[in-house]
């Protein structure tokens, strides 16, 4: 069972690069379209808001474009999700400089599938770097229960993949547990495995808790998958599960590993589950239909929904729960991340009450 302290100014930190999303209006796809809605998003604050949203107190490391339009939106919405921010402010550079990176989305709808386009030439976020935050006063004075870190910020640059490693170990110093979020992105690896390799395994050595697929677990730190098997919900479970049993033998001060199950019936029907191993108990959420509005940040919000259970302090069956509830959660939203009015909400989508609350 992973033992969390009390003392900690912050219950949740993670380390970022802040971005925006288009998104058509409508559903329509990109290529038809003439208005968007603009949305604040990264894939690790969309991970720490339910526990913002819910009351926890949240940090977030990040960096900015000095005098950005688009970095006084990124301030404000995280003001708004209630979360602290330390970031530095970086000069933009001319108009060929820094910027905050774009993700262009088509949601889909009925039988077209969602596109996701990004563009992160330039981004801002790729300059991330320790020696500008002083970890000693935020792990050690401050204090952090938790810590979330991802893979897509550990490979987006050689200097972002340095300073997701001094978080780590400045975590790891002062007591504060480390979750770690594979998200490995093929574009991100090319001509750098050697180099991502060794970042990944050694934050993965000292972490808590992972999460990732098959693939994940398999391309970003060399554990080999169980031989292939039938097809099948049930063929998929096992198969995880055996994937996992290999992963314990490499990272055996790893507790928690976890993963979701997704199939897509069309692009508004899916069956959504989850798979949750503590201290080698196992915990299946089999996939039940849930109703998708647009499915981007669904993952995250299990994560988040996870890692919230945890720093309350319920039973690990809640964390897988109340994980998967917070999923689905999401993507009935326009954001990538869950606003939660309280936990009934969650905990209703989980009981499947869908009935009006007066």
């Amino acid at each position: 069972m992973i033992q969390l302290k009390d003392n900690f100014k912050y219950a949740m930190l993670v380390p970022t690069s802040m971005g925006v999303r288009l998104t058509p209006v409508e559903g329509q796809p990109v290529h038809a379209s003439e208005t968007f809605t603009l949305k604040v998003t990264s894939a690790e604050t969309n991970v720490a808001s339910v526990s913002s949203y819910l009351g926890l107190p949240v940090k977030v490391l990040t960096t900015f474009v000095k005098g950005s339009p688009i970095a006084r939106i990124i301030r404000d919405n995280l003001a708004g999700r209630h979360m602290d921010v330390e970031g530095k402010d970086v000069g933009q550079g001319g108009p060929w400089g820094y910027r905050h990176q774009f993700n262009i989305a088509d949601s889909g709808t009925g039988s077209r599938g969602p596109r996701v386009h990004n563009d992160r030439a330039g981004e801002v976020g790729r300059t991330l770097n320790a020696k500008d935050f002083d970890l000693e006063r935020i792990f050690g004075s401050e204090g952090v229960q938790i810590v979330h870190l991802s893979g897509l910020i550990a490979a987006l640059s050689p200097e972002t993949g340095a300073f997701c490693l001094e978080i780590a170990r400045a975590a790891r110093k002062h007591g504060t547990r480390i979750s770690f979020d594979l998200n490995y992105r093929a574009s991100f690896w090319k001509n750098r495995e050697k180099e991502l390799h060794a970042i990944f395994s050694e934050i993965a050595g000292v972490s808590d808790i992972l999460v990732g697929n098959e693939e994940d677990f398999q391309l970003s730190l060399g554990i080999a998958g169980p031989e292939a098997g039938g097809k099948g919900l049930a063929a998929k479970i096992e198969s995880f599960k055996g994937m996992i049993d290999q992963a314990k033998k490499a990272y055996p001060g790893t507790s928690v590993f976890a993963t979701t199950l997704r199939e897509v019936i069309s692009t508004n029907r899916h069956l959504w589950g989850a798979i949750l191993s503590e201290s080698g108990n196992w915990h299946v959420v089999l996939p039940r239909e849930i109703t998708v509005f647009d499915r981007i940040g669904g993952g995250d919000g299990f994560v988040g929904g996870l890692l919230y259970a945890i720093l309350r302090g319920w039973t690990p069956e809640k964390w897988v729960q109340f994980g998967w509830a917070n999923g689905a959660l999401v993507t009935t939203l326009t954001t990538d991340y869950s606003q939660p009015a309280d936990e009934e909400q969650i905990w209703s989508i989980w009981e499947g009450n869908a009935r009006v609350r007066r």
